[in-house]
């Protein structure tokens, strides 16, 4: 791998309307702020419209305009709600996500983990696509690497359930859809685009959703130690997202087992190189969430 420089010289954004999800802690707070700061029109998709308002506060010496707007990204009638009041948009930020939970359901009765990292996202960017006018930004992690996808049983319900290897497994999907989704693009002609990222080992509060009272310290102690600070695990984020980088790309840090450094172009594993899998994921994902292409269907 070729060590990238020091980047953190995001484009002037003026003029460019971004919904992010998950945008009022870690990645998602940080990736709005620089945007904002860029100028761009920043819509906050939180699940906590209070918890947002303050955001948006804190935001609001910011050259671009930051406005708030309710999404539970696990429950698939919020995501309806959201798609159907959200107008053009230029970019649009899969960012919120959940990490190690215990067995939980979405309203949908959905495995919690993949509801909120995967199905969600998959119906939000197809719900947006026709009033899109850039890219799709997914962000995923490094524990893709470690996911395996059980199609016939996504939602956990005759194995064994394991909270990490869920994890893992809604991981590997959003790689799986970040690649069909640029094939059907190209395939349907569009100028748009799906680009990828993932933040590394970077301190954010996702641990603390575990339900694991000793898993979450042990997660914090962890991220203190060796973890980046946030602003910079929103680098490849942000990269993915203002950068003008092919369709599929995948940001990640440069430097040692892709735990810290500076964004750069990073590998993924064989089974999210799959276009088969991705193919089938993709089918298996419209199947759970009632959501289809909304171009000719290819």
């Amino acid at each position: 791998m070729v060590r990238a420089r020091p980047w953190t010289a995001v484009p002037d954004q003026g003029g460019r309307r971004v919904v992010v999800t998950g945008a009022t802690s870690g990645i998602g707070l940080l990736t709005s702020k620089v945007l904002a700061h860029r100028g761009a029109h920043v819509v906050l998709a939180v699940r906590d419209p209070a918890k947002g308002e303050r955001v948006a506060r804190e935001l609001s010496s910011m050259r671009g305009r930051v406005e708030v707007s309710r999404l539970d990204v696990s429950d698939l009638d919020s995501v309806h709600a959201f798609a159907e009041r959200t107008g053009e948009v230029d970019v649009l930020v899969n960012n919120a996500g959940v990490l190690g939970l215990p067995r939980s359901a979405s309203a949908q009765g959905h495995e919690l983990q993949l509801a909120t990292n995967h199905l969600g996202h998959f119906a939000l960017a197809n719900l947006l696509l026709p009033r899109l006018r850039d890219r799709v930004v997914v962000v995923s992690s490094a524990s893709h690497r470690h996911g395996d996808l059980d199609l016939e049983d996504l939602d956990w319900e005759r194995r064994g359930y394991r909270p990490y290897a869920a994890y893992a497994a809604s991981k590997l999907a959003n790689m799986l859809f970040l690649a069909e989704l640029q094939r059907r693009l190209g395939a349907a002609g569009s100028t748009l685009r799906a680009t990828g990222a993932h933040p590394g080992n970077t301190r954010t509060a996702i641990t603390s959703s575990t339900g694991n009272g000793l898993t979450t310290r042990v997660g914090a102690v962890g991220q203190g130690l060796v973890a980046m600070p946030a602003w910079r695990g929103a680098l490849p984020v942000l990269y993915a997202a203002t950068m003008d980088v092919p369709g599929n790309s995948y940001l990640g840090p440069d430097g040692p087992g892709e735990l810290w450094g500076w964004p750069t172009q990073v590998g993924r594993s064989r089974a999210a190189s799959d276009p088969d899998l991705a193919r089938r994921t993709w089918t298996a994902t419209e199947r759970l969430t009632g959501v289809v292409w909304p171009f000719s269907r290819r």
